[in-house]
């Protein structure tokens, strides 16, 4: 990397891939040409090892100096935030502290990397009151590149112990939420939440201030869910990455938290979020699909055009140090020790935290079945278990540790001699060196996690394993189980009986399999170290933002509302074309679920616009037209009371609101196909929960928004083949796959096929004379329906088809684009023919529809569409047939004067985009204080 700032240079290879491919490659030559001495000579008793075999061991200033760890500063800073800091201090004097590093899983993982520098931020464990003491510790903990985020008591208190220990922890360990007996030394959820809440913003602000343009800043940990959402909000370039290092429970647990929204809107803010296995990001992505009601895709999360890219980064531990710790003379001692302790008997191992979620209990009891259904092995094997005690003050805690030691005495009294017992239980930690010995000589790792993130333990006994190539039986609710599952032994530690054969096949196990699964472990362990694992993760972090701003360069511009409004105020005769669902209609919560189903199927007109829409429909200079796809009667319900223009069903009805309604359907139109149809949508709405399908005169609409996202997506999928295959096989009818909805309509039933006809009504009725110059058309339309907005465009040829617009060179360049229309009576050159938009219906249109006329309907008529085609047919005026061409004739726009928007699309034939109905809103407000 040249810099701080991560630009690539112009033989950057254009592809995601092929930029990770060359960063790899970059990381493996400048290892191989760099020597191992750099992160450390030799390995002392104190060393370092990884978060998960929580055997703490801590580096006093002389045996290491913490920023010797980290010499030789990479080029691109890394702001690593955890909730702690990776130091352990103890005040000696009102300005002296004393600093031991504690050194763990993450600090491992940093280790060697150069391709960054690393700064620490986080929490240092200790309270400070006094300015003097925090100047002091802040001094002290600089040399050891830490910066420190300092809490108040009660903050650390709700914060720490309350939301994150008691609500965050065992949710995402699947043990659900506490109840409220349980929270009788903490308060209730909302005011932990808050003190979450206000954490997050106290490390964000010292982020904040340390930030340097071209930092990557890396968030850790459930502790700070909300930190990614407040740096993007300070500052929306900044490159922001989040790792979560616990399982990430299903949709179905996660929705539990009464706070499910908010945090996973806060982690979306970030621009990499990363898990240790694909499982965790699946339930991540599912739970943004089915809580917020986002759209996930194969690369993550994407909500309004902006993509967060979710990914799994299965962590690692330095396996060289622990392969070089087998040469040391005191951990060659402690195997010769341990090897003549255990003489002649097969040496199980269980390391684990005394915790809920390691399976201690279910670990033993099924060791007790193994004894009991084996005889011959009880003198031959023993079970070490080294229990670290965590939480000791938690009654649950308590309440586990004699648990499990009423279980330990009952089996050895049961199974045990004067002489041997066959299980040794050992509540505290090993230092590094014993660990190590005890790993060598094991001829069988236990790991029977409930649940876990990833449990290292199993990584560190693989590495450890080169001469003894023992057997790990492994459970597959651990996050390792992803990555060593190929050469471990699976096993649910639910299933005592399932784990106590496991032991057996282990014991019984042939060489030859012993060293073809381990060699598999081995090979993935010292390949994917937690050096890679942290090199990985930022250069897909710093890909991730490159890819970023080139997807940004692709997305439409956002509509300029102040040069829209300038262009209106300048013009003469302007048309508003304004679609209704998704644009004007009041905001409905895409994750609420609650009542928003009943609001959508009754559609209401936005509060906001009732008096910028009648400023604008009371001005001379301005028609309004709202245009949808919905039936007569909702625009009727909402748009009465203005003077405007509504045309139902895509543009086949139309009346202003002071007339009838009119249509053009022919006489001759085939519905023979309605029946079948609406058999088969009754069908499926029946087997799709919260389903509905709309039967309206020239279309059925079959929607499952509100359905299961999953099942509603299956169920569609389904429904199409169906009908492709079925009972429309053969008929002329357009079948349109929206968003999540599914209809069936006559062919050539669209907004832009209309619109021609409906501007030659219009024109008519109102012997326009001057042309109109100034179109702004607003709409979420169906991609079927936005031929609406290539209707529009300038000069555009008469045979381009309507995405043309989208692959030219200049898709922006309208403004030199101006046409001139000729009004009613001009003629046009043939020399410029081929210039002018075919405005007119298209062969297979007059075909089915014959000619462009209107014909006038009673305004309550609700009968089907062939009959009110023809009861209308005598009221059709002698020059109706002619109006369908006075749409086009009337047109006198220039580029810099139509303005195409749509509403909360990604992909779409419009010039501009409006991120929500609220644009809309200011928009229309905006243009109605120009009215006089």
């Amino acid at each position: 990397m040249p810099g701080n700032n991560y630009c690539p240079s112009p033989t950057t290879p254009r592809t995601r891939l092929e930029r990770l491919l060359r960063d790899r490659e970059l990381r493996k030559s400048s290892r191989v040409s760099t020597p191992s001495e750099e992160i450390g000579d030799t390995l002392s008793e104190a060393d370092f090892f990884s978060q998960d075999s929580i055997l703490s061991c801590q580096l006093s200033d002389e045996q290491q100096d913490f920023e010797g760890l980290l010499e030789g500063s990479p080029p691109q800073r890394l702001l690593v935030v955890a909730n702690r800091l990776p130091v352990s201090a103890t005040r000696m004097a009102d300005d002296a502290w004393h600093l031991e590093i504690s050194v763990g899983g993450l600090v491992s993982a940093l280790l060697g990397v150069k391709e960054f520098d690393a700064r620490w931020i986080g929490w240092a464990g200790v309270h400070v009151p006094d300015e003097s003491g925090q100047k002091a510790l802040t001094e002290a903990l600089a040399k050891k590149r830490c910066i420190p985020v300092f809490l108040d008591e009660d903050t650390v208190h709700q914060y720490y112990n309350g939301y994150c220990n008691n609500v965050l922890w065992p949710l995402f360990h699947y043990l659900g939420l506490p109840q409220e007996d349980r929270l009788s030394t903490t308060r209730s959820f909302q005011s932990q939440f808050d003190a979450y809440k206000r954490a997050n913003h106290m490390f964000a602000d010292v982020v904040n201030e340390h930030y340097e343009e071209g930092d990557v800043v890396w968030c850790h940990d459930y502790h700070l869910m909300f930190l990614p959402k407040c740096l993007k909000e300070h500052n929306s370039k900044m490159k922001v990455g989040w790792f979560l290092h616990t399982p990430f429970p299903s949709s179905e647990i996660h929705r539990m938290l009464p706070s499910r929204s908010d945090l996973l809107r806060s982690v979306l803010a970030a621009d990499l979020v990363g898990f240790h296995t694909y499982d965790y990001a699946r339930h991540f992505v599912s739970a943004c699909t089915r809580i917020l009601g986002l759209e996930g895709t194969p690369e993550g999360v994407e909500d309004q055009g902006r993509l967060t890219r979710v990914a799994a980064f299965p962590i690692g531990i330095d396996s060289d140090r622990f392969i070089r710790a087998l040469e040391l003379p005191k951990v060659k001692e402690s195997m010769k020790d341990l090897k003549e302790r255990f003489a002649g008997r097969k040496l199980m191992l269980g390391v684990d935290r005394l915790d809920m979620i390691k399976g201690i209990p279910q670990k033993i009891l099924a060791f007790e079945a193994f004894l009991e259904e084996n005889p011959q092995w009880r003198e031959k094997v023993v079970l070490l278990q080294i229990a670290v005690p965590t939480r000791t003050d938690v009654p649950e805690y308590q309440k586990l540790t004699s648990q499990v030691h009423e279980i330990v005495g009952r089996i050895n009294g049961k199974f045990g001699t004067l002489t041997s017992v066959p299980i040794h239980h050992l509540d505290r930690s090993l230092d590094f060196t014993a660990l190590c010995a005890l790993y060598a000589v094991t001829d069988v790792a236990l790991v029977t996690s409930l649940r876990d993130g990833m449990n290292l333990v199993s990584y560190e006994f693989v590495a450890c394993q080169a001469a003894k190539k023992g057997v790990l039986i492994l459970s597959e609710f651990a996050g390792a189980a992803q990555s060593l599952g190929a050469g471990a032994l699976l096993v649910n530690p639910w299933n005592i009986s399932d784990v106590a054969t496991s032991i057996r096949y282990a014991l019984n196990m042939s060489e030859d399999e012993r060293e073809k699964r381990f060699h598999h472990n081995f090979m993935h362990v010292t390949t994917h170290t937690s050096q890679e694992w942290a090199a990985t993760f930022v250069s897909e972090l710093n890909d991730t933002v490159v890819e970023a701003q080139l997807r940004t360069r692709q997305v439409l511009p956002v509509l300029p509302i102040d040069t829209a409004v300038s262009r209106y105020t300048c013009s003469h005769n302007r048309l508003l074309i304004l679609g209704f669902n998704g644009s004007l209609t009041e905001p409905v919560d895409s994750s609420g679920r609650r009542g928003g189903q009943i609001r959508e199927l009754e559609p209401r007109l936005n509060p906001e616009l009732k008096e910028p829409l009648k400023k604008l429909c009371g001005d001379e200079k301005t028609t309004v037209i709202v245009l949808s796809g919905s039936d007569r009667s909702v625009l009727d319900n909402n748009f009465e009371e203005f003077n405007m223009w509504l045309a139902a069903e895509n543009g086949m009805f139309l009346r202003l609101t002071s007339g009838d309604w009119m249509t053009t359907m022919p006489e001759n139109l085939n519905m023979d196909w309605v029946d079948s149809v609406k058999h088969v949508f009754e069908y499926f709405t029946e087997r799709t929960p919260r389903s509905h399908f709309e039967l309206r005169e020239t279309s059925l609409v079959w929607n499952y928004k509100y359905a299961d996202v999953e099942f509603g997506r299956l169920q569609a999928r389904d429904l199409l083949q169906h009908l492709w295959t079925g009972p429309i096989s053969n008929a002329a009818l357009d079948v349109v796959h929206g968003g999540r909805s599914v209809e069936v309509r006559a062919v050539g039933v669209t907004k832009g096929a209309a619109i021609d006809r409906i501007l030659g009504e219009i024109v008519h009725n109102k012997n326009m004379k001057a042309p109109i110059d100034y179109v702004l058309c607003i709409g979420h339309f169906l991609n079927k329906d936005e031929d609406i907005y290539s209707f529009f465009e300038p000069e555009l040829p008469a045979m381009t088809h309507i995405s043309s617009r989208a692959t030219s060179p200049d898709p922006y360049g309208y403004a030199s684009r101006g046409s001139k229309p000729k009004l009613p009576g001009s003629r046009t050159p043939k020399s410029q023919a081929h210039l002018m938009k075919q405005r007119s219906l298209s062969t297979l249109e007059r075909s089915n529809f014959g000619t462009s006329s209107w014909r006038q309907l009673g305004r309550d008529d609700r009968a089907s569409s062939a009959s009110a085609s023809a009861d209308g047919a005598a009221a059709s005026s002698s020059s109706s047939s002619s109006r369908g061409h006075e749409g086009s004739s009337v047109l006198d726009l220039k580029g810099e004067n139509y303005f195409s928007c749509a509403v909360s699309k990604k992909r779409t034939n419009a010039r501009y985009l409006l991120r929500s109905s609220s644009d809309v809103v200011e928009l229309l407000k905006e243009l109605a204080d120009t009215v006089p």
